[in-house]
């Protein structure tokens, strides 16, 4: 079987890191009898300095025919971040309805968590985040530029389809994890949108009677990503709030260099799309020492996704035994000195 993806290494460390990546994605590959093609586009925010776009007109339509598409990073510090978002992560999000993100948070065995007192498996949940309405609806606008009455409106989006398909995505989840489900709201203030979203999750429920509801605030529940992360499961939150919730859940696991995601279209119709969640990171550009292991992990939900379940297994596998192993090269996000290359051949070793 051959795959074609799509590779769109973007801005600051993300060529770094894809193509760090690579190889290991290669390498599982080939040992399980299939063939990964990956056709490289360099769309991002130095595309948008020289041409004034991030991505061509007909991008969405170029990337249509592929199985899926691996993301780097996107950021620039000389171009706001309302301009990159809204002109290429965001359009690809939802161009092929990429409805549900998904991001796993677990402290590995032999990674520090900043919290005190937990180890290696102690902390493990996975967020299902709505990935296409909500708060980041483009809805909206500005009016009365340079005036003292100008004004912006910004409008949040919750359709019954969008929300009743990522509550139940998560539902369907936490039937084949722990059968515990936190539903994150902002219910006591945004009465239309949020208590919407509590009604939808109540009906929803009825199907899955074996499985234990939560209902948190967002501001309870960032609290209790710190205060009693042990306790999540599955949790399933609107656009803002679960990429909010998701940059605790990395940090409080280790280190953002370590969290993947995916952006699934849940019907197929269009390719899903997998990125690591720690940005462009500016500051490390050209060192070397890049963490490539979100990247790899992204990978390793991309092929399980494309139903290669036994590479995707390797590849975290591989990824679980190396941050196990006191002795093998760490980047310096990790409390490492090693650079990018040396975790990479030290993980194909062990593929």
């Amino acid at each position: 079987m051959a795959y074609e993806i799509a590779s769109i290494p973007g801005d600051g460390i993300g060529p770094e890191v894809v193509d760090a990546a690579r190889p290991v994605f290669e390498d599982v590959a080939e040992q399980h009898g299939f063939e990964l093609s990956l056709t490289r586009y360099d769309w991002g925010t130095e595309r948008h300095l020289e041409e004034g776009a991030m991505m061509p007109d007909d991008g969405l339509e170029e990337l249509e025919g592929y199985d899926a598409i691996l993301l780097g990073a996107v950021g620039h510090p000389d171009v706001p971040d309302h301009v990159t978002l809204n002109n290429l992560l965001l359009p690809i999000r939802k161009g092929f309805d990429q409805s549900i993100c998904k991001r796993p948070a677990i402290l590995f065995d032999g990674v520090e968590s900043p919290l005190e007192g937990y180890d290696g498996g102690d902390i493990e949940f996975v967020v299902y985040r709505e990935n296409t309405e909500g708060e980041y609806a483009n809805m909206g606008g500005q009016e009365h530029p340079g005036h003292d009455h100008e004004v912006a409106i910004q409008s949040a989006v919750f359709t019954r389809t969008g929300t009743e398909r990522i509550v139940r995505a998560a539902f369907d989840a936490a039937t084949e994890r722990e059968g515990h489900l936190t539903s994150i709201t902002k219910s006591n203030a945004q009465a239309h949108s949020m208590v919407f979203w509590d009604q939808i999750v109540e009906e929803v429920s009825e199907e899955y009677p074996e499985v234990t509801v939560e209902r948190l605030l967002v501001d309870a529940a960032s609290m209790d990503f710190i205060r009693r992360p042990e306790e999540f499961d599955v949790v399933v939150a609107s656009n803002l709030f679960g990429d909010i919730l998701t940059d605790i859940g990395a940090i409080i696991t280790g280190s953002m260099g370590l969290a993947p995601s995916a952006n699934i279209d849940p019907s197929r119709t269009y390719p899903s799309m997998f990125e690591p969640v720690h940005g462009s990171a500016p500051d490390i550009i050209g060192d070397g020492v890049a963490n490539p292991l979100a990247t790899v992990l992204s990978g390793a939900m991309m092929v399980d996704h494309l139903g290669e379940e036994e590479a995707g297994d390797a590849l975290w596998d591989a990824v679980t035994e190396q941050l196990a192993d006191a002795n093998a090269p760490r980047t310096p996000d990790l409390g490492g000195s090693s650079g990018t290359e040396d975790v990479v051949e030290d993980l194909r070793s062990r593929l």
